[in-house]
């Protein structure tokens, strides 16, 4: 255990999960699911046993730093990495890796964002531990997949080679495919979502940068004399200037041929979405899911969380989402919160206190 670590990513804005999720306050660090914990705090708690608390390091935007030491005061700053600028998963990725590397050659590590909601979390750790055994002696990259149940468009699907093991071979990534083909995906029954949960011994991580992100292994490389100490902040602000913005997907795991993945299924959303959302959550008899100090008339399948110290009226809405957050009401029909993106470039236009 003592070589197991875990990096969480934390920097992202959430932007489909407006009005609650806004630049200065992203939705992991809201009790979104109203547990009493954040989904920051969930993430971490959920690996408990899985490695000492010392080896979890938290990938984040600088703007966050004091939001997490607020609600992650177990951890110390060195496990606190903080990016000058968004570069997508890989830089933020690599940075946490040779970080790791350069106190732990030995290290296991487990990759992970933050707003993700697992309800099966024993489940879930004896997933990421039969990953973890697969790595520690083995130099493969792996990615957990969530066994599909819709022809969802919204997430990445990986193909398999159906074998009886439990690591299996990856054969192809899919981005976000058309309804046709995730149905096609669906019926032929080796494809999965792509998690974005992956596991890696710190060597063979490596290796795969190096092999297919050079300029980017160079770069994290260069920061070996400055881990742990006073200059790693001023190294980091240099080091992102010279990264370009890309994903782990494109960067290694469609590239590499060692890539695996382990069949997975305990209670997975990305929590994206209001829709993921609403899915995940406990509904009333007119399958509402619920969150405010509210009077509903002949309201059905809709969402509704607004603020407690205010009394919400609403009558005869079906398949809604109503959410109302530090000065903004958004009403927007379920089946439409793909044009969430787009109400918010609009609002930063009228003013950006509003996103």
């Amino acid at each position: 255990m003592q070589d197991t670590y875990v990096i969480i990513m934390a920097g992202g804005v959430g932007t489909r999960f407006w009005p609650f999720s806004r630049t200065d306050f992203p939705k992991q660090f809201h009790d979104v699911l109203g547990t009493g914990r954040t989904l920051l705090q969930q993430t971490v708690d959920r690996f408990e046993g899985v490695c000492p608390i010392e080896n979890i390091y938290i990938v984040t935007s600088q703007e966050y730093k004091e939001l997490v030491k607020e609600q992650l005061p177990a951890l110390v700053d060195d496990q606190i990495l903080l990016e000058p600028n968004r570069r997508n998963t890989a830089p933020c990725i690599a940075y946490a890796c040779y970080k790791i590397a350069s106190k732990n050659s030995n290290a296991n590590v487990v990759v992970a964002p933050a707003d993700h909601i697992i309800l099966k979390e024993e489940v879930f750790k004896d997933t990421i531990r039969v990953a973890l055994g697969a790595t520690r002696n083995e130099d493969i990259l792996i990615t957990l997949g969530i066994q599909p149940t819709r022809p969802d468009t919204g997430y990445g699907y990986i193909q398999y080679v159906p074998d009886k093991l439990t690591v299996k071979k990856v054969k192809s990534f899919t981005e976000k495919p058309h309804l046709e083909l995730a149905l096609q995906f669906l019926d032929s029954g080796d494809f999965v979502w792509n998690a974005g949960i992956f596991v890696w011994n710190i060597n063979a991580f490596k290796k795969a940068l190096a092999q297919f992100q050079p300029d980017i292994a160079e770069i994290f490389e260069g920061g070996e004399p400055h881990y742990y100490v006073e200059t790693e902040d001023a190294f980091i602000q240099r080091a992102y200037q010279h990264c370009g913005s890309i994903s782990i997907d494109n960067a290694i795991m469609e590239k590499a041929g060692n890539v695996h993945v382990v069949l997975s299924s305990f209670g997975w959303s990305d929590l994206g979405t209001w829709k993921s959302l609403y899915e995940v959550s406990e509904k009333d008899s007119n399958l509402n899911v619920v969150d405010g100090n509210l009077l509903l008339y002949n309201t059905t399948n809709s969402i509704i969380k607004t603020p407690k110290d205010k009394l919400t009226v609403v009558s005869g809405l079906d398949g809604y989402i109503v959410a109302e957050y530090d000065g903004v009401l958004l009403i927007c029909k379920k089946e439409e919160e793909q044009k969430v993106k787009q109400f918010v470039a609009d609002a930063k236009e009228i003013n950006s206190k509003f996103v």
